[in-house]
C-alpha cells in the first residue's frame, strides 16, 4: 500500500509496541513518518500499518472491535486502552467479550438495576457487558432448548474467577429457584470457593492465587427455564506441584495453611513450612496480604458450610501432615547395592508419624516404599528398590493421595450442592489457565499449552462459524474463503504414533531412559515438522511455534512428571487403614491389577483423555466466549502495559480471531455507514433521494475495486481495499478544504482592500473636517474678543460706581453708631444704680433675720441641755444596776445575729431565685402554661426583697441612734470602756455589712431590672410559641386519645381470644392475603398492603361506674347488602361529589356504628373494596375508587374525634333525640355537625381505610409507569430517518432543534391526554393528580436518563436534538394543564433536560470544568458527566467532545472518589415511596358536603336506606 504525506499509520515500537505516527515524507522505499513522542523515524511501507483518520471523532473508541474501520493488532490495542481509560472495561469483538481487569471496585455495573436493563436485550443492544453474555447464553438455552458453554479464560490475576462469579450470580438472577431454598445457587457455588482454592490454588510467578486446575461449573434448569440444581466438573489437577515446584512459586494453600494452624499442627507434629521438603524447594512462605493461620480457619469454614463432618476433616487434615511427613522420609542404600533402607532416627520419626497419621501399619509402608512385589505363576517375587526409586515411590504415593482426596472434596461439593440428574438444558460455565509462557518452562506449561491449543482450535471454529453465519445472513457468496487453524500443531503434540506425547509416553515405558534419548529421538521423527524447532545452545531443549508465540521447554525433568505409576502396595496399603475416609479413597485393585506391582499410567496421556472429555462436552454445547485480560503486572488501577496486554490479546486468540476475519471480509459497514463516509467521492448522485446500495456499488465500482461483496445490509470489503477508499477520500476532501481555503482566502482580501478603501475615505473626511474646524475656531475667537472688550469696560464702570456707593454708606454707619453708643451707656448706668440699691436692702433685711435666728437656737439648746441633764441623772441611777449593761449587749448581739442570719437568708433567696430563673429560661419550651405565673412570682419577689431591705435600713437606723447613746454613757462611764470598745467595734462591722447590703440591694435591683426585660422577651416568645402549638396540641390529644384505646383495648384481651387474635397475626396467612390483594400481574414487586379485618379482635371491658349502655353488637347485619351494592355499583358522581363513599358515610352514621364497642360493618367494608380491586377489571376502576376513598377517609378525620373513649355522654340527652330529630341532625351539613365520639373499631377502620388509600396510589402509579414503559424506551433514540447526514446538515449551526418527524413522542402526550381525561371523569383531588404527575415524570426522567448512559448510541447530537424537541412536547403538556395538576413535574425532568442540553451545545471543546459542572449541568454529578463525555459522539457535525484536559481531571476526581463512596453507580433509583400523609390529604383536600348527594333510584327499593328518602 503506498502512503501519501499526512498519512495516519501505526508504527511498530519495541517498548509500547505500536505507536501513533503520521507520514510526514514519502520515498520510494522509505517512508519518514513522526511518531506521537515527536521522533522522525525511516521504515519500510511494508511494516506500517494504517490508522483511521477518523477515529477522535466518535470518542477514540468502539464498542465492537468489528466496527474498527481497519481492523489489526494496533487497531484492537490501542481501542482496549481507550475505553480502558475510561473505565468501559468491556469490549465486543463479535460475539466474543473481552474483559479487562480495572483492579477496582465498579459495583455501579453490577447491582440488581444494571441486571435488569440487560434483561432479554439482544447482545449488542447495550454497551458491552457480562451479563449481555450470560443472558444471550440463558435465552439461548430457553429458545433453542439445548445447552450453552460460556468458556472464561486468560492469564492469572485477569479475573477469570471474578468473571465468573458474576455469570452465575446473573443466572441466578433471571433462572431463580423453581423451589424454596435458603441459598441461591451462586452461593452455594461461591461457598465452596475457598475450599477449591486452599486445596487447588498455588503461587505463580504471575499470580499469587493462581488455580491449578480447570473449573467447569455446570447449572442445571428445567423445562419452565428455572435453576434445578448445579455441579462442579474439575480437570486437569497439575499433580506433580504436590512434590515439587520451582523458587518463588509455592506449593497448594492448604499445606502453608495447615502449617500455620497453631495447635493443630501441634496436634500432627508440624512445624513451621521450610522444616518439610515438599515446601522449601522454593523460599516463598508467605504471600503479601495473606494470613495463613486465618486462611486455614476460613477452609474450615468452608467445610462446615458445604456439610463435611468434623471427623472428615480431621482426617483430611491428617491426610494433608502425613503427606508432608511423607516427604521428609530419606533413604540411604541397604546392605545390598540396589536396596534402599530408611535414612536416619529423623527419617525414621517422619516414617512413624506417617503411619500414625495415615492410620497404617509402619512396617508395610516401609515395605511398600523401599521394595516392589512382582506376582507370579511360581509365586510373588519381593524386589528391592534403590534410593532414587524409593524416592519416586515416595512422591508417588503422595501424588496419588492427594489427587484422590481432591476428587473426594469436589464430590462432596457438588453433593451439598444438589444435582438434576433428569435436566434437560445446562448451562457450563468454564474457568480453565490460560496460555503460559515463562523464561523456564517444564512439563506443566506443555500440558497447559496444548489444553490452550485444543480451546483455541474450538474457539477458531466457532469464530468461522460465526462468520459463515453472518454471511449466509447477508446471503453474499463465501465459499472459496479458506479456514486456517491449528490442526497441525495438535497433530504434532497428540498424533500417535510419533506425537510428541507418544513418544514421551513410550519413553517412560523404559526404566534406562532420560530426557537425552526422549529429545533425540524426538528431534529424528519430528525434525521436518514446521512447528518444531531445536534450540541452538541445548541439545534437549525444544521450542513450538503455537498460535500465540514461540515456546521453549526444557526436557529435563518430562520423563519424571509424565511417570505416574499405581502401584499395588500402596493401594494395599491404604485400603487396609483405619481411616474410613482414607480406605474409601482406595478400593482393592482386580486381580489382574495385582499381578503386576507397578502399572505404568502416563500423566501426559490421562491429560490428553480429560482434555478430549471436556472439548466433547463443549462440542455438544453452544459456546459463548469471555477473554479476560491483566492490563498491568503490579495490579493498579487506571494502567495499561502495552506489551503484556498484546501478549494475551495473542494467548487469548482475539488476534487469531481478528487473523480469521482477515482472510474473509474483515472491513463490513451498512450502507447508511458507507455512505456517509464515502458519499463524497461520488458527489452527483448525492442530490435528491437515493438508493443507499446502488450508491454504495457506485462507488466501490468507480474506484475499481474488486471482490467486494454487497449483502442485504452491509457491504464486506476484502482487507485494504478500505484503506484504498481512505486515501481516495483523503485526496477529495484535501482537494475540497484546498477550493475552501482559496475562496476563504479570497473573501479575506477582498475584506481588507474594502476596509482600507473604507479608512482611506474616512481619513479624507477627517482631514476636511479639522480645515474647517480650524477656520471656524479662528472667527469664534475673534467674536470673542469684540465681546471680552465690551464686557471689561462695563466692569470697569461698575466698579467705580460701586466703590463711591460703598464709601458714603460707611460714613453714614459710623455717625449713627457712635449715638447709639452714647444713648445705651446712659442708661447702663441707670440700670446698675437699681441693682446696688436692691442688693442693700436684701442684706440689711438678712443680717436682722440671722440675728433673729442665733438667739432662738441659743435658746433651744439651753433648753435641751436641762433636759439632758435630767436624763444623765436618770442613767447614772440605772448604770448602778449590774445587769443593765450586759442585757443591752446581749440585744445587740441577738440583733447582730439575726442581721447577719437575714442577710445570708437573702443572699441565698437571690441566688436560688436567680438559678430558678435561668432554668426556667432553659426549659420554657416544656413548662409554657406556667411560665406567666413564674414571672409574676419573681416580680413579687422582688418586691418583697426591696421592702424587707427599707426595713433593714429602718432597723439599722435606730441601732445607730443607741449607739449614740452607748457612747454618752461611756464619757459617764470610765470602768466600762472595754465594752464600749468592743461596741465601737461591733457598731463599725454593722456599719460595714450596712454598706455591702446597700452594695448588693443595688445589685439586685439592677438584676432584677434585666430579668424583668429578660421575662418580657420570653412572654413574648411564650405567645408565639403557644399561637405555635395549638394546632400541634389538637392533634396530639386526639392521637393519644386513640393510641391510649388501642393499647387498652390490646391489654384487655381475655385469655380466651388470645388464641384467635393469635393466627390472624400469622405472617403466613397475612402474606397470603397479602397475595390476594396484589396485582394481576405475579412479578409485581411493591404491594401496598391494606390492614386485615378486624373480625377476631375482642371487646373492650368497661368498669362497673360507667352509666353508658353497652350497644347491640350485630344489630344491622342485614345492612351489609346495601353496602356491598354501593362498593361493587358505579354510582357515579353528583356536582363532583362520589357518590358512593357519602352513601356509606351516612349509613355508618345512621346507624351509629362509629360509636359501636363491636361491630363487623367495617370489615365488611373493606372486605368489599379489596374484592373490587382484586377483580380483573380493577386497573381501570382505580381512578374511582381513589376518588372514593379518599372522600371517605376525609369525611371520617373531619367528623370523628377519639376523645369520647374517656366522656360517657348522659342517658338524658342522647335518649332525648326522637328518630326526626336525630335523622335530620345526621345528615345534615357537615360545617354545622358535631363531631362524633368514635370508639375504638372506628379507629381501626380510619386506619384501614388510610392503608387502602395508600394501596390504591401505589397500585395505579406502577400500572401507570408499565404502560409508559414501552413508549420512553422507543423515545430515547432518534429514528434512523430523523438522523441527521453529513451531507444534508443545516447550513447554520447555531440552527434551533429539529422537531420530532415521528409520533413517539406524541404517544406519550396522548397518553397523558388520556390519563388526564380519566382522572378528571373521576373527579380525583388535584392534590393526587399532582402527586401522581410529579411521579410519573420522575419516572421518565429516571428512564430516559439511564438509557442515555447505557447505550452510546444514544449520546450524539442529532439524538440530542431529537429528545431535546420531544422534552419541549412535554414542556407545553404541563404549561397546558397549568401548575394545578401538574405540580413541579417540569423540575423533575432536570437531569434528561442538562444532559440532552450538554449534548446539543456547540463548541464543547472550548467548555471549562466549572462551566460544565456548574453552569449546564448543576444537578449531574461529576461520574455522571464524566461517563456522557466518554460516550458522547458527534454524528452531524463531526466536531470533537470535550477537551482531553477536562476528561483527564474529571477522570482523576472520580477515581479520588470511588474509595469513598459506598455505591458509585452513575444511574437513578426509581423513587417508590408514597407521596403523602395523612396530615397532607386532610389538609389539601377540601372538606365534602354531603348532605344535598341524594340517593341513587337504583337503591330506593332497598329498606336499609329508606331513612335517607324520609329526610330528602
Amino acid at each position: 500500500m503506498s502512503y501519501r504525506k499526512g498519512s495516519k499509520v501505526w508504527v511498530e515500537e519495541k517498548g509500547e509496541g505500536w505507536l501513533e505516527a503520521e507520514v510526514v515524507d514519502a520515498k520510494e522505499r522509505a517512508v519518514v513518518v513522526l511518531t506521537s513522542q515527536r521522533k522522525k523515524i525511516s521504515v519500510l511501507p511494508e511494516k506500517l500499518l494504517p490508522r483511521d483518520t477518523d477515529e477522535d471523532l466518535g470518542g477514540g473508541h468502539v464498542d465492537d472491535m468489528t466496527k474498527l474501520t481497519y481492523l489489526n493488532e494496533p487497531g484492537v490495542l490501542y481501542n482496549l486502552k481507550r475505553r480502558y481509560a475510561l473505565n468501559e472495561i468491556y469490549t465486543y469483538t463479535g460475539s466474543i467479550l473481552i474483559a479487562v481487569n480495572p483492579f477496582t471496585r465498579l459495583p455501579h455495573l453490577y447491582n440488581e438495576y444494571m441486571m435488569e436493563q440487560y434483561k432479554g436485550v439482544r447482545l449488542g443492544d447495550l454497551s458491552p457487558h457480562v451479563f449481555a453474555v450470560a443472558d444471550a447464553s440463558y435465552r439461548a438455552m430457553v429458545n433453542d432448548s439445548r445447552s450453552q458453554s460460556i468458556l472464561v479464560s486468560g492469564e492469572s490475576g485477569a479475573g477469570k474467577t471474578e468473571t465468573t462469579k458474576l455469570i452465575m450470580r446473573y443466572l441466578t438472577y433471571v433462572g431463580g429457584r423453581a423451589v424454596l431454598d435458603d441459598r441461591s445457587v451462586e452461593q452455594q457455588v461461591l461457598e465452596s470457593n475457598p475450599l477449591l482454592e486452599a486445596f487447588g490454588n498455588a503461587k505463580t510467578i504471575r499470580n499469587d492465587n493462581s488455580s491449578r486446575f480447570g473449573k467447569f461449573v455446570e447449572i442445571q434448569f428445567d423445562k419452565t427455564g428455572r435453576i434445578s440444581g448445579a455441579a462442579i466438573r474439575t480437570y486437569l489437577l497439575e499433580r506433580s506441584r504436590v512434590v515439587q515446584i520451582n523458587d518463588p512459586e509455592r506449593n497448594f494453600h492448604c499445606f502453608y495453611q495447615l502449617c500455620a494452624s497453631g495447635k493443630d499442627a501441634e496436634l500432627y507434629k508440624l512445624g513451621h513450612a521450610s522444616t518439610f521438603h515438599y515446601l522449601n524447594q522454593s523460599k516463598t512462605y508467605e504471600l503479601e496480604g495473606t494470613n495463613n493461620e486465618d486462611e486455614y480457619w476460613k477452609t474450615k469454614r468452608a467445610m462446615d458450610i458445604v456439610g463435611i463432618s468434623r471427623s472428615d476433616q480431621d482426617a483430611i487434615f491428617r491426610t494433608l501432615a502425613a503427606i508432608l511427613h511423607l516427604g521428609n522420609i530419606e533413604f540411604s542404600p541397604g546392605k545390598e547395592s540396589d536396596s534402599s533402607k530408611i535414612k536416619d532416627s529423623t527419617s525414621n520419626f517422619h516414617l512413624q508419624m506417617t503411619a500414625t497419621l495415615l492410620m497404617c501399619d509402619p512396617d508395610l509402608l516401609v515395605s511398600s516404599l523401599c521394595s516392589r512385589s512382582i506376582h507370579t505363576n511360581e509365586g510373588i517375587i519381593i524386589k528391592a528398590l534403590d534410593c532414587a526409586a524409593a524416592v519416586a515411590n515416595r512422591d508417588t504415593l503422595a501424588k496419588t493421595v492427594y489427587a484422590r482426596l481432591f476428587d473426594w472434596l469436589v464430590e462432596n461439593i457438588n453433593k451439598s450442592i444438589g444435582q438434576d440428574v433428569d435436566s434437560k438444558a445446562q448451562i457450563g460455565v468454564l474457568d480453565i489457565y490460560g496460555f503460559e509462557s515463562f523464561k523456564h518452562n517444564s512439563f506443566e506449561q506443555f500440558c497447559i499449552n496444548f489444553a490452550n491449543e485444543k480451546l483455541q482450535q474450538h474457539f477458531n471454529e466457532h469464530v468461522f462459524k460465526m462468520e459463515q453465519e453472518e454471511y449466509k445472513s447477508e446471503k453474499i457468496n463465501w465459499s472459496y474463503i479458506e479456514f486456517i487453524d491449528n490442526q497441525d500443531m495438535l497433530d504434532l503434540i497428540e498424533k500417535k504414533p510419533i506425537g510428541i506425547i507418544a513418544l514421551l509416553d513410550e519413553a517412560c515405558m523404559f526404566p534406562k531412559s532420560t530426557h537425552v534419548t526422549f529429545a533425540t529421538k524426538m528431534f529424528r521423527n519430528l525434525s521436518s515438522h514446521p512447528r518444531l524447532e531445536k534450540t541452538k545452545f541445548s541439545e534437549t531443549d525444544f521450542s513450538i511455534s503455537h498460535y500465540a508465540g514461540k515456546v521453549t521447554y526444557q526436557t529435563d525433568s518430562f520423563l519424571e512428571k509424565n511417570r505416574d505409576y499405581i502401584v499395588a502396595e500402596h493401594c494395599n496399603l491404604l485400603s487396609s487403614s483405619r481411616c474410613p475416609l482414607l480406605s474409601g479413597l482406595f478400593t482393592s485393585l482386580p486381580e489382574e491389577s495385582v499381578r503386576s506391582s507397578y502399572k505404568f499410567s502416563s500423566v501426559a496421556s490421562r491429560f490428553k483423555q480429560q482434555l478430549q472429555a471436556l472439548m466433547e462436552t463443549l462440542s455438544s454445547t453452544e459456546p459463548h466466549y469471555v477473554r479476560c485480560v491483566k492490563p498491568n503486572s503490579v495490579n493498579r488501577p487506571q494502567l495499561f502495559e502495552n506489551q503484556s496486554v498484546l501478549h494475551q490479546l495473542r494467548c487469548g486468540g482475539v488476534l487469531e480471531a481478528v487473523r480469521i476475519s482477515l482472510a474473509g471480509y474483515p472491513t463490513r459497514r451498512t450502507y447508511a455507514e458507507f455512505v456517509d463516509r464515502f458519499g463524497v467521492l461520488v458527489p452527483e448522485l448525492m442530490l435528491g433521494s437515493y438508493d443507499e446500495r446502488a450508491l454504495t456499488e457506485s462507488v466501490l465500482q468507480k474506484m475499481k475495486l474488486d471482490n467486494f461483496q454487497l449483502g442485504r445490509t452491509k457491504v464486506f470489503l476484502r482487507a485494504g481495499q478500505i484503506a484504498i477508499l481512505d486515501v481516495r477520500r483523503a485526496e477529495v476532501l484535501d482537494n475540497a478544504a484546498r477550493r475552501i481555503q482559496g475562496r476563504f482566502r479570497t473573501f479575506i482580501a477582498r475584506k481588507e482592500f474594502v476596509k482600507t478603501k473604507e479608512a482611506s475615505i474616512s481619513v479624507q473626511a477627517y482631514c476636511r473636517g479639522c480645515f474647517a474646524r480650524k477656520m471656524y475656531k479662528i472667527m469664534r475667537e475673534t467674536a470673542a474678543a469684540i465681546i471680552l472688550q465690551k464686557h471689561v469696560r462695563r466692569l470697569i464702570v461698575q466698579r467705580n460706581y460701586q466703590e463711591a456707593c460703598s464709601a458714603a454708606l460707611l460714613i453714614q454707619s459710623c455717625i449713627r453708631g457712635f449715638i447709639a453708643r452714647r444713648y445705651f451707656s446712659t442708661i447702663r448706668e441707670q440700670k446698675a444704680a437699681l441693682v446696688i440699691q436692691s442688693f442693700w436692702r436684701k442684706r440689711k433685711v438678712a443680717m436682722l433675720f440671722q440675728h433673729y435666728k442665733r438667739a432662738t437656737i441659743a435658746i433651744q439648746c439651753a433648753w435641751r441641755q436641762k433636759l439632758a441633764r435630767k436624763e444623765l441623772r436618770k442613767l447614772r441611777m440605772t448604770a448602778n444596776e449590774a445587769g443593765a449593761l450586759r442585757e443591752a449587749k446581749n440585744k445587740l448581739e441577738k440583733k447582730l445575729d439575726d442581721l447577719t442570719l437575714r442577710l445570708t437568708l437573702e443572699r441565698r433567696i437571690r441566688a436560688a431565685g436567680e438559678e430558678t430563673k435561668l432554668v426556667e429560661i432553659s426549659k420554657r419550651d416544656k413548662i409554657i402554661e406556667t411560665l406567666s405565673a413564674e414571672c409574676a412570682a419573681a416580680k413579687s419577689s422582688a418586691r418583697s426583697e426591696h421592702d424587707k431591705n427599707l426595713l433593714l435600713q429602718r432597723q439599722l437606723d435606730d441601732s445607730l441612734g443607741e449607739i449614740a447613746m452607748l457612747r454618752s454613757n461611756k464619757i459617764l462611764k470610765a470602768e466600762e470602756e472595754k465594752q464600749n470598745s468592743n461596741l465601737k467595734n461591733i457598731v463599725k462591722s454593722l456599719s460595714e455589712k450596712n454598706s455591702l447590703l446597700e452594695n448588693e440591694l443595688s445589685t439586685a435591683r439592677k438584676s432584677s431590672d434585666d430579668t424583668m426585660e429578660k421575662l418580657k422577651d420570653v412572654e413574648g416568645k411564650c405567645t408565639h410559641l403557644q399561637q405555635n402549638l395549638v394546632k400541634l396540641q389538637e392533634k396530639l390529644t386526639n392521637l393519644e386519645n386513640e393510641n391510649h384505646v388501642l393499647r387498652n383495648k390490646a391489654f384487655n384481651i381475655s385469655p380466651k381470644t388470645v388464641s384467635e387474635v393469635l393466627p390472624f397475626y400469622n405472617p403466613l396467612k397475612f402474606s397470603k392475603f397479602s397475595a390476594s390483594i396484589g396485582l394481576p400481574n405475579s412479578e409485581q414487586k411493591h404491594i401496598f398492603e391494606t390492614p386485615t379485618p378486624t373480625k377476631h379482635l375482642a371487646p373492650i371491658p368497661h368498669s362497673t361506674g360507667t352509666r353508658r349502655q353497652k350497644l347491640p353488637v350485630e344489630r344491622h347485619e342485614g345492612n351489609h347488602e346495601i353496602l356491598s351494592r354501593c362498593i361493587k355499583e358505579n354510582l357515579g358522581f353528583k356536582d363532583g361529589k362520589p357518590v358512593a363513599a357519602c352513601i356509606i358515610y351516612k349509613c355508618l352514621l345512621h346507624w351509629r356504628a362509629f360509636e359501636s364497642e363491636r361491630t363487623a360493618i367495617f370489615d365488611h367494608v373493606i372486605e368489599a373494596i379489596n374484592d373490587v380491586l382484586k377483580a380483573k377489571e380493577a386497573d381501570g376502576r382505580l381512578p374511582y375508587w381513589l376518588s372514593n376513598t379518599s372522600a371517605l377517609l376525609c369525611l371520617l378525620q373531619k367528623n370523628l374525634r377519639s376523645n369520647g373513649f374517656f366522656g360517657t355522654p348522659s342517658r338524658r340527652s342522647a335518649g332525648s333525640l326522637g328518630l326526626g330529630g336525630r335523622t335530620g341532625q345526621l345528615v345534615g351539613r357537615g360545617d354545622t355537625l358535631a363531631q362524633v365520639d368514635a370508639r375504638y373499631p372506628a379507629i381501626l377502620f380510619k386506619q384501614q381505610l388510610t392503608a387502602c388509600v395508600e394501596k390504591i396510589f401505589g397500585q395505579l402509579r406502577d400500572n401507570l409507569k408499565k404502560e409508559i414503559s414501552p413508549l420512553l424506551s422507543v423515545c430515547i433514540q432518534a429514528p434512523k430517518s430523523t438522523r441527521a447526514q453529513p451531507g444534508k446538515a443545516s447550513k447554520s449551526p447555531g440552527a434551533g432543534a429539529q422537531q420530532p418527524s415521528n409520533s413517539h413522542w406524541d404517544n406519550i402526550v396522548n397518553f397523558l391526554n388520556l390519563l388526564m381525561d380519566t382522572l378528571r371523569e373521576n373527579y380525583v383531588p388535584s392534590f393526587f393528580i399532582r402527586k401522581l404527575i410529579t411521579q410519573l415524570f420522575s419516572f421518565i426522567n429516571i428512564q430516559l436518563f439511564n438509557s442515555l448512559l447505557l447505550r452510546r448510541e444514544c449520546c450524539t447530537f442529532s439524538n440530542g436534538e431529537y429528545v431535546k424537541a420531544g422534552l419541549s412536547l412535554l414542556e407545553k403538556w404541563i404549561t397546558d394543564v397549568t401548575e394545578e395538576f401538574a405540580g413541579t413535574s417540569w423540575h423533575e425532568l432536570n437531569y434528561i433536560r442538562q444532559a440532552v442540553g450538554f449534548l446539543v451545545i456547540h463548541q464543547k471543546r472550548k467548555k471549562t470544568l466549572e462551566e460544565i459542572s456548574q453552569d449546564l449541568c448543576p444537578s449531574l454529578s461529576i461520574r455522571q458527566i464524566y461517563r456522557i463525555c466518554s460516550m458522547y459522539w458527534d454524528d452531524k457535525y463531526n466536531t470533537q467532545g470535550i477537551s482531553n484536559e477536562v476528561v483527564s481531571a474529571m477522570r482523576e476526581m472520580v477515581n479520588k472518589d470511588t474509595a469513598n463512596l459506598v455505591s458509585n453507580s452513575f444511574l437513578l433509583d426509581d423513587d417508590l415511596s408514597i407521596p403523602f400523609s395523612t396530615e397532607d390529604l386532610s389538609m389539601a383536600i377540601p372538606a365534602t358536603d354531603y348532605a344535598d348527594v341524594e340517593l341513587p333510584e337504583c337503591l330506593h327499593l332497598h329498606p336499609s336506606v329508606q331513612f335517607l328518602l324520609k329526610v330528602s
